[in-house]
């Protein structure tokens, strides 16, 4: 029974903020206020809003109580597509920033050597890359490619900021994508602050590969983490 009253208190508070009956920046009631408010105990209203902290929605100032937060204008992304996001992007005006964050060899993987169709034994490495709009952390992209395919991968990999770009300089023209998976998860801890965002917070999982229009060869293996609340996602394919 208590956890139907702090169901329906969720959902309550949630349909305020999401129709704007609650305006960003807004105090938020406080333990007490929502007590009395739906006549529950402190300990159910704490409850309450430990999930909306959790979900990213309110954030605690210190000697001042709690407030909403203030709402990112949502992204639009079209996730098919042969452009890379950094094209994407910044052809959509934004102001994109990149960081490289690691280039490390990983164990074995039987789902990424599969995708990529290497032998047991190859070096895969994964290159990852923080993607930052007007400063926000936003995406992480993760690119899995072995090394038997690019030898100086261990020397170029930290300086990579582009996938696609990296290409070109190789030699390679044009891409593509035979396959795309879409799920959804939640953030690891290190996740959780590489993109700021609270452990409730949902990301979306794009898992692709990108493969050599020419030869047909694989280049890599691609997961992409998009925090869930900075975009607005278009599935409909982009006109070349």
């Amino acid at each position: 029974m208590a956890h139907d009253i702090e169901t329906q208190m969720i959902d309550d508070l949630m349909e305020k903020i999401i129709t704007k009956a609650m305006q960003p920046g807004e105090k938020f009631p406080s333990e007490n206020q929502l007590a009395n408010l739906y006549n529950v105990p402190r300990i159910t209203a704490r409850k309450v809003l430990t999930t909306l902290d959790a979900r990213g929605y309110i954030h605690s100032i210190q000697g001042k109580g709690r407030f909403l937060k203030e709402t990112s204008k949502p992204i639009q992304l079209h996730l098919l597509g042969n452009r890379s996001f950094t094209d994407k992007m910044q052809h959509a005006g934004y102001r994109l920033m990149t960081k490289n964050i690691y280039c490390t060899q990983i164990n074995y993987d039987e789902k990424i050597y599969e995708a990529l169709q290497s032998k047991k034994e190859a070096e895969v490495y994964k290159i990852g890359r923080l993607r930052l709009i007007d400063g926000e952390p936003i995406a992480i992209h993760q690119s899995f490619v072995d090394k038997e395919n690019f030898p100086s991968i261990v020397q170029d990999g930290p300086g990579i900021e582009s996938m696609f770009a990296y290409y070109r300089q190789l030699g390679y023209e044009e891409f593509m994508s035979e396959r795309s998976l879409l799920s959804v998860t939640f953030p690891t801890s290190s996740e959780q602050d590489l993109l700021s965002c609270r452990s409730m917070v949902p990301l979306i999982v794009l898992e692709s590969d990108c493969i050599d229009v020419k030869t047909g060869n694989v280049l890599e293996y691609t997961k992409i983490l998009y925090r869930s609340d900075k975009f607005k996602y278009d599935i409909t394919s982009e006109r070349s």
